[in-house]
């Protein structure tokens, strides 16, 4: 057996026409909105990288501590002989799973990014001979269907990136996670929780993140022929404390009255000074609200980690029916 293969699903134009379409709609919408999937070109994935490794920036630190320290407790709850990762980037986390899984026979990782699972995926295979990896090129927010791979199956998604989606969003989300799982399946999920809202802004507001932010608007200039000023716009982070809400939004605040031209579009798009433009939500999550989530999903908590400020947790929830047991805490020791 080849132990690398990649499949795609999307067309090859798929990227382009989901880009126009976001634009299109996010841009003649009130307020204005634009996906953050968008950030991530090569200097956007540079420029998360480096956010990433800043001090206070404590999402990923957390949950490498937590796989590091509980891989094998998930492992021996779960079983799994396939790991399934949705958004999977670089895999760089996931291999403290995929190093605690005894009878692991086949990663799944799903990504927009041709080159970002190819690069991982080949390194992988190469360090791995005994295991399967089986790229596949898909967006996991949309419907897709994932090939036959041996079971039980373990679907990671890590990095909190489903705060990124509207609590309807989410529904939708994880109902269509839930209807890849079959009985012994399990679904590992990586939350951020409520914390003090000037800790959480302070992971959003820094220079880094400035930049980081306004890359969407370089993305649109050079795929779709836009003039977007970089400069023109400022980085705005602030924590929306509605109960239904409860989340960081990312905006990028116009300085000034401008129109944008967006010629692929035919689009000419009028900012008012001061004018806000939505890039990301980064939803903060309560475990009872995370637990009824889950539950509306048809989805229950098996094991619910979190480290010793409860400032993250990992969730290891399975299909109703089929869960072994009473849902256990588990926090790890020496995580601040």
């Amino acid at each position: 057996m080849n132990p690398f293969q990649i499949t795609r699903t999307l067309p090859m134009d798929a990227t382009d026409a989901a880009l126009r379409a976001d634009v299109l709609q996010g841009l003649t919408g009130t307020p204005k909105t634009l996906p953050p999937k968008w950030f991530y070109d090569a200097y956007g994935s540079e420029l998360f990288e480096m956010i990433v490794a800043l001090p206070g920036y404590y999402i990923g630190r957390l949950e490498r501590e937590l796989l590091a320290a509980h891989a094998c407790e998930i492992a021996a709850v779960c079983g799994a002989r396939t790991l399934v990762e949705l958004g999977s980037g670089s895999s760089e986390k996931t291999r403290h799973l995929i190093n605690a899984l005894p009878g692991l026979r086949t990663y799944l990782p799903v990504d927009v990014s041709e080159s970002a699972l190819r690069q991982a995926g080949e390194a992988l295979a190469a360090e791995r001979r005994d295991l399967h990896v089986h790229a596949l090129i898909a967006d996991f927010t949309t419907a897709f269907t994932l090939p036959p791979t041996p079971g039980p199956r373990l679907v990671a998604f890590l990095g909190s990136t489903i705060g990124n989606l509207l609590p309807r969003e989410r529904g939708v989300f994880l109902a269509a996670v839930r209807a890849l799982l079959a009985p012994g399946d399990a679904l590992l999920l990586g939350t951020d929780l409520v914390k003090d809202p000037r800790r959480l802004v302070a992971a959003y507001d820094d220079d880094t993140t400035g930049l980081f932010n306004r890359n969407v608007l370089s993305v649109i200039n050079r795929a779709l022929g836009a003039d977007f000023d970089l400069d023109a716009f400022e980085h705005v982070a602030l924590w929306d404390d509605a109960a239904d809400h409860e989340w960081i939004e990312m905006r990028l605040r116009s300085r000034r009255q401008q129109t944008v031209k967006i010629p692929a579009l035919d689009l000419a798009v009028d900012f008012a000074a001061g004018e806000d433009l939505r890039t990301e939500i980064s939803a903060k999550f309560r475990p009872d609200r995370l637990t009824g989530e889950l539950a509306g999903a048809g989805l229950e908590v098996e094991r619910f980690f979190t480290s010793p400020d409860q400032a993250y947790a990992l969730t290891l929830a399975v299909p109703k029916d089929h869960a072994t047991g009473p849902s256990t805490v588990r926090t790890t020791a020496g995580v601040s």
